[in-house]
């Protein structure tokens, strides 16, 4: 038995027990109903992944939200029952493991809807707004409680819901909620008074203005939710199970500014606990089953989201505050962990744990808690880099480009969600000597990979252990998940008897003995040649500095810098060249607005558009857009990004290898491509990882996972 009791002990919503308090939330991308593009039920693509999850001891799944309106062509789900038609026998399955299903409805997303500036330009003219109204009904989509801007382009502007309007949401919701109970499903959630989404506009006062009935008291703010429920529960019976996705309190001090989790002097223009603990009971009067608790807004991305920088069980206190006050489940998510959350079960606190993108990443966490086995977990590092990568570009809005769109909801560290067939590990017929030189994250997942499926991988790493540049990457404080990441690879790598040469450093790769050989030496840093300057690796990895500090880049790498350095007390600046940091293709909005904000917070300063001129070791000097300023500075760092470095791949060599590379992915775009190699005497050369593309976590992974599957 897991010495987390509490989490395995049964409660129940309404009259539905849940076999455990493990509770699968909903995300972006794991919809069941695929509603936003086109009229299906997805089928194959989503039931190995929930199987898989059901088949692992999770007691409650609630997959993703369900819009009532379509965003394309604008259709009325509550008209098309037939949507459901194929979800009863996947209900059958799930629950044949003991696992109960949420639907998650919602009436979209108000000024929170993900707009570009395509729809700017669509909504701006007229002729061309009338034309697109069969594919994107402007008039449709920018809704909200009040005329308010959208939440990514400021310009936008969302007309308020007419009453009328909103008694077709209230209906519609008790309609597709009786879709969902005949076909099986347990019950459902309505989404929400959560996150700045449509209802919740309607809640708080910074974003509602009305003066009718669904405006300006509480109980008028609070109608829209209220008549919710009690539609279901006509329509389907005071027994079917309906929760809510509630956020506590809204953590926002205006359209489009957070309050980061140190700053306890804000103003709460949203909900504040003491609004929260009286909405909880509200809802709960009103006919709701469950409170599925977290807090922010749209505004505040990074509660509701949270990326590295926030803490872990960051949503926990605020949903234990309501716990006293309701006689009805209270669940929290919000990088939950599971001590934290089975003593607040045992203590009476909270009644189940929210969990979402680790269930992504490790689909067997539950069986392994049950059987004591945590330092088995493959764990979320909150990277957001493909379950999430909503990147904002202040011009344009959001910016997701075409393989992001495809592969959101999936996972950065684990290809194989939401691709379980195209990843069936198999067993090689030719077992062979593949030696693999560099020991970082992409050499030894390749190891590993390579080991289950047969192969003897030999790993060469130069230095006296193994993790490559992931060592320095993990090193600041709030990097705990990065951390126990490398601790996951270096157990498997000793738990699978993988061979590990270490201090060996490889010159010539034709004096390997092993005839397929891995490069994944990663690559080298920029060099700005500025003398006794620090590399942003060798600060990492604990090279001291003073207490003024020049940040050179302002990249993802030297903004975590920065941020850990105002932990540490220091004082940094960031200089950068281009016209704003973090300008990282696909960076989640949640993880760049949260660092950001933590900068502004810790009253970092930012020079953007500037550059560096001189430094004498007291003071540095650097040209801004509008003159040249002296700064204190008794150290730099350096980070301005790095180059490949495939150990001695000639320029040529590396072309033929890119080009056929190109060519193979346009053509195997969802199957395994047989991977490029590059002929070296006897050998077949591979190149993984940095060495081969400067990339991410993302890349080096999923690159390690095509080239182990082929091998």
């Amino acid at each position: 038995m897991s010495q987390y009791e509490s989490l395995f002990t049964p409660f129940s919503i309404g009259n539905c027990e849940i076999k455990n308090r493990f509770v699968l939330e909903p995300m972006e991308g794991t919809n069941i109903i695929d509603w936003l593009q086109e009229t299906k039920f997805r089928g194959n693509e989503v039931h190995d992944y929930y199987i898989e999850r059901a088949k692992n001891n999770i007691g409650l799944i609630i997959p993703g939200m369900i819009p009532l309106r379509s965003l394309l062509q604008a259709k009325w789900l509550p008209d098309h029952p037939e949507v459901f038609k194929d979800v009863k026998p996947l209900m059958d399955e799930i629950h044949s493991y003991g696992a109960k299903v949420f639907f998650q409805i919602g009436a979209g997303w108000g000024r929170a809807l993900t707009a570009n500036d395509m729809f700017q330009k669509i909504n701006g003219n007229r002729i061309v707004k009338e034309i697109c109204k069969p594919i994107l009904n402007m008039d449709k989509l920018l809704i909200s409680a009040s005329e308010n801007s959208n939440r990514w382009i400021d310009t936008l502007k969302h007309r308020e819901l007419t009453k009328e309007e909103i008694q077709e949401f209230v209906q519609g919701y008790a309609i597709v909620a009786k879709y969902c109970k005949d076909a099986g499903v347990d019950g459902v959630e309505v989404h929400a008074v959560h996150e700045g989404y449509l209802m919740d506009e309607f809640t708080t006062r910074y974003t509602n203005h009305r003066l009718d009935e669904y405006g300006g008291s509480f109980e008028n703010r609070y109608r829209f939710a209220k008549e919710v429920v009690e539609a279901i529960k006509e329509k389907c019976g005071k027994d079917y199970p309906v929760s809510i996705r509630f956020s506590v309190c809204s953590k926002t001090k205006g359209f489009q500014k957070g309050a980061v989790p140190q700053d306890h002097s804000y103003i709460e223009v949203g909900r504040d606990l003491e609004e929260g603990i009286k909405a909880a009971q509200y809802l709960e009067q009103a006919g709701y089953d469950m409170l599925n608790a977290d807090n922010g807004t749209y505004d505040a991305w990074y509660w509701s989201h949270p990326p590295v920088y926030m803490p872990l069980n960051c949503n926990l206190n605020e949903a234990m505050e309501i716990k006293p006050y309701v006689n009805i489940p209270v669940v929290c998510a919000g990088r939950m962990q599971p001590d934290a959350a089975d003593f607040a079960i045992s203590e009476g606190k909270l009644d189940g744990i929210g969990i979402g993108r680790q269930f992504l990443t490790d689909p067997e966490t539950v069986t392994k808690i049950l059987e004591n086995r945590e330092e088995d977990i493959l764990p979320c590092i909150s990277c957001h880099n493909v379950c999430l990568p909503v990147a904002l570009n202040p011009k344009k809005g959001v910016a997701l480009d075409g393989e992001s769109a495809s592969t959101q909801g999936h996972c950065a560290l684990n290809p194989v969600t939401f691709a379980e067939k195209k990843y069936q590990l198999k067993k090689t017929e030719q077992p062979e000597d593949i030696a693999i030189v560099g020991g970082g994250i992409g050499g030894m997942c390749a190891a590993i990979l390579l080991k289950k499926r047969g192969h003897n991988p030999v790993i060469y790493e130069k230095n006296s252990q193994l993790g490559g540049v992931f060592i320095a990457a993990s090193a600041p404080s709030f990097k705990e998940k990065d951390k126990q990441l490398l601790k996951w690879y270096i157990r498997q790598i000793k738990e699978l008897n993988i061979e590990v040469h270490l201090e060996t450093e490889i010159e010539q790769i034709t004096n390997l003995k092993e005839e397929k050989v891995i490069i994944c030496t990663g690559a080298k840093p920029r060099n700005l040649h500025i003398e006794n300057s620090i590399e942003a690796i060798d600060y990492l990895k604990g090279t001291e500095v003073g207490n003024h500090v020049l940040v050179i880049g302002g990249g993802l790498t030297g903004c975590e810098i920065a941020y850990d350095l105002a932990l540490k007390g220091k004082k940094p600046v960031i200089l950068e060249l281009q016209d704003d940091i973090l300008k990282v293709k696909n960076l989640c909005m949640a993880n760049s607005t949260c660092l950001k904000d933590l900068l502004d917070y810790y009253h970092v300063p930012v020079y953007v558009q500037s550059s560096f001129v001189s430094w004498d070791g007291k003071r540095a000097t650097i040209s801004t857009p509008d003159s040249d300023k002296i700064i204190l500075c008794d150290s730099i760092i350096t980070s301005c990004g790095y180059i490949s470095d495939p150990l001695n791949i000639t320029k040529d060599q590396k072309r033929k290898y890119d080009r056929y590379t190109k060519r193979m992915k346009n053509r195997f775009k969802n199957k395994l491509p047989e991977p490029a190699y590059i002929s070296m005497e006897n050998k077949k050369v591979y190149l993984l990882g940095d060495c081969n593309q400067v990339g991410n976590l993302k890349t080096v992974i999923w690159s390690a996972y095509d080239l182990a599957y082929k091998l």
